[in-house]
């Protein structure tokens, strides 16, 4: 500072910068420590690297960045003393406070709180939750409906990869933290101390730690923050869809809709990608946005979509594939399971298996063998159960009050009507539904991305809901009278999260994002809105409801795509 003042420069608390990182002699330019921007200085690696990027763009000729302060979070790396800070902690006349204090354990929390969305947050003692808070601040996410429990962290929500900082750095190096990669921790901090790494996307590019499921995101980030302490960078709240492109999820489907773009290469083009042709991330996912927008024209380009999904079928560690056929609700016939045995026999499927979702798995199926097995199940009346796709998945059913002493509606034939209208819709991520009779809920409705319980005088409604790795139980959406409204709901909430989730993200850490209040606001307050989402949705369907294992018995060119290479080579 005393150089630049020195050379005439204007300077105040730090060298005063403008939002291209210019000082007032516009041939200099300057980042880092020293500077001060809109009136605020800066001690953190974070927001210098993106200092370093937007002074960086116009050195190169550019022009076309300008810095943007963002909230950033502090995470004090010293011995014995686990300090944790992020964003506007100290608050004024127009916000609120909310203090946790155990003065025998070494706890202290504070919260910052303006208008249902947290400012700020110090952690002392018990930090483990510090990147979940900053996630809250940094994507302004309406705390309205867990403000009760805010400061006891984010334990509730069952994540499998949510762990205690302290365990984590006395986890052992050869401890096994991403199952999916088999990646361990000393794995993570070896690459972090190499590489220099310091941000989630970094650590997953290099180890590919967290880049699968994503349940131990949490324990990643964890690992992270506890090595490079105050160096830590978080991931920035509008993230991009992926390194192709600057540009978030939103931006990108907001262009397709607004400018009519109906391929991959007008996407690219519009929003000038670095990589014209996309990658294994963009590419599925303006796939799905391009096949949500444009219901019923030809846009689905089947080489942006992953194996499973061209394959219809999902395939397995020894490279065959594995066949589940839809069975409506759970139910099924004679018939269908003649058919079903029939064909096991005749593919010499090694293994069949009951599921977890009602259904019959045929695995160890051939990939030469997959059309011919579809004609045969299809001959019986069966389509495609999704099972490889995100798409609608299972509607797990009880008895109901058919046959069961206890139940109270007909839930069986619910779950057949529900299922029977949402099938063949292509989603953000796989969705599971449930109906159970009655409050036992022994279809564990209230663990499924929309599960509906029944009560003596309707239905109750719950959203958001998963099983696996991370469980999530249900919010309670609202409770109606009649089978029609429960469909009503069902086809709008669907439709609601088929436009406005991210690719890849399920319906639980959506609804976590946006706000059950939201959710409510859009669906529950506003009924004209509700029959517009429905209606959209059933209009969808009639282009959707196309059963994938039947397109090789009417296409030679689908066929062909199953032929193994020795015959081809042959031929």
């Amino acid at each position: 500072t005393e150089l630049a003042r020195s050379a005439g420069l204007h300077c105040e608390r730090g060298i005063v910068v403008n939002d291209t990182l210019q000082t007032f002699d516009p041939a200099i330019y300057a980042v880092g420590e020293c500077i001060q921007h809109r009136g605020e200085v800066f001690g953190l690696v974070a927001p210098i690297w993106d200092q370093a990027r937007v002074c960086a763009n116009h050195l190169a000729g550019y022009c076309t960045s300008i810095y943007q302060q963002k909230a950033t979070s502090t995470k004090l790396k010293v011995t014995g003393i686990d300090l944790f800070s992020a964003g506007d902690f100290m608050g004024d006349d127009t916000t609120e406070e909310i203090i946790f204090q155990d003065p025998r354990a070494g706890v202290y929390k504070k919260a910052v709180i303006r208008d249902n969305q947290l400012l700020g947050i110090v952690l002392y003692g018990d930090t483990v939750d510090g990147p979940w808070y900053f996630q809250l601040i940094r994507e302004k996410t309406s705390i309205a409906d867990f403000r009760d429990t805010l400061l006891f962290g984010q334990h509730m929500l069952g994540d499998a990869g949510h762990d205690g900082q302290n365990a984590v750095v006395n986890m052992a190096d050869d401890a096994e933290v991403c199952g999916c990669n088999g990646v361990c921790k000393g794995d993570i901090v070896k690459a972090i101390t190499d590489n220099k790494l310091f941000t989630l996307e970094d650590v997953r590019a290099a180890t590919k730690a967290s880049a699968s499921c994503g349940s131990c995101t949490g324990l990643v980030e964890q690992i992270l923050a506890a090595t490079v302490g105050g160096d830590y960078s978080q991931t920035p709240a509008e993230k991009p869809l992926c390194g192709c492109t600057e540009h978030p999820h939103e931006t990108v489907r907001a262009a397709i809709i607004d400018n009519e773009l109906k391929t991959f290469d007008a996407v690219a083009e519009f929003l000038e990608f670095t990589n014209p042709d996309g990658c294994h991330v963009c590419r599925p996912a303006i796939n799905y946005y391009l096949v949500c927008a444009w219901p019923g024209e030809p846009v689905d380009d089947p080489s942006s979509r992953f194996i499973n999904e061209r394959a219809h079928a999902n395939i397995q560690k020894d490279n065959t594939y594995s066949v589940v056929p839809r069975i409506w609700g759970g139910v099924t016939t004679p018939a269908e399971l003649r058919a079903i045995a029939d064909a096991a026999e005749k593919y010499n499927v090694p293994c069949v298996k009951v599921t977890g979702g009602q259904r019959i798995d045929l695995l160890g199926v051939k990939k030469e063998d997959l059309p011919k097995i579809w004609a045969d199940l299809n001959a019986a009346g069966m389509v495609s159960g999704h099972a490889y796709g995100k798409a609608l998945r299972t509607v797990k059913t009880c008895v109901g009050s058919e046959f069961c002493r206890f139940g109270t509606q007909d839930s069986t034939g619910m779950g057949i009507e529900l299922e029977r209208m949402t099938w063949g819709a292509w989603t953000p991520a796989k969705v599971k539904m449930a109906v159970s009779g009655c409050p036992r809920n022994c279809a564990e409705a209230t663990i499924k991305d929309f599960g509906v319980v029944a009560v003596d005088s309707g239905w109750e409604l719950y959203v958001g809901g998963n099983g696996g790795m991370k469980v999530r139980v249900c919010d309670f959406l609202v409770k109606v009278s009649s089978d029609e409204e429960v469909k009503e709901y069902a086809g709008a909430f669907m439709q609601m999260y088929r436009e406005q989730a991210r690719y890849g993200e399920r319906s639980a850490p959506w609804i976590e994002r946006v706000g059950l209040s939201y959710i409510k606001a859009e669906l529950v307050d506003k009924p004209d809105q509700r029959k517009q989402w429905y209606a959209r949705f059933l209009e969808s369907q009639q282009h959707a409801q196309k059963d994938p294992w039947a397109e090789p018995q009417q296409d030679a060119r689908v066929r062909a795509r199953f032929i193994p290479l020795a015959d081809v080579t042959e031929a």
